[in-house]
């Protein structure tokens, strides 16, 4: 199939579960697809499994300089973003009454915080009718024990969601921001 024949995607969180499984079907519909991860180690691991129209850039979302990294490369060798799939996130289970400053906040970091700067940095390269894709969960709506920190930022995307979908609509022949 070549749906997104000549497309380009960035992936965040792409060396694992639906990241992995997002640059995989892309590749195989047509695309060029870049993901990032923290670990190289993961990375390789990830390129070699996608096998083509693949480049790998190690980096962690809630640090702006790989970011910038990020998209840097990207400008360089394709100049344009069509479909965004903003797919890091991190689960550190820990009830209210044991939760750590440094677990909260690196909950908070890579989830709200780098979710929020991945999308900014990545507007001047996505093309108009661009997609951008974001990961929720049902935690933004259950209570779920030893899911504070989490639950909170999955309810933070989904507002994230509502507006950025308003802000980009200009931006849009579809939705602007999608959120699933």
């Amino acid at each position: 199939m070549s749906r997104l024949k000549n497309k380009v995607a960035v992936i965040t969180g792409g060396t694992s579960g639906m990241g992995l499984a997002t640059a995989k079907r892309f590749v195989e519909e047509g695309a060029f697809v870049y993901i990032t991860g923290r670990r190289q180690r993961e990375l390789d691991k990830a390129v070699s499994l996608i096998g083509r129209s693949v480049a790998a850039v190690q980096g962690d979302v809630s640090n702006l300089s790989d970011l910038d990294r990020l998209y840097a490369k990207v400008a360089s060798e394709k100049g344009k973003i069509d479909i965004l799939f903003a797919g890091a996130g991190i689960v550190d289970p820990q009830l209210l009454a044991e939760t750590t400053e440094e677990s909260f906040d690196k909950v908070f970091a890579i989830n709200t915080r780098g979710l929020a700067f991945t999308v900014k940095k990545a507007l001047p390269l996505l093309n108009d009718g661009g997609a951008i894709i974001v990961i929720t969960s049902i935690a933004e709506n259950k209570g779920i024990p030893g899911f504070t920190a989490y639950s909170a930022t999955k309810a933070a995307v989904r507002s994230f969601v509502r507006t950025w979908t308003v802000e980009l609509k200009r931006r849009s022949s579809a939705a602007g921001a999608r959120g699933h």
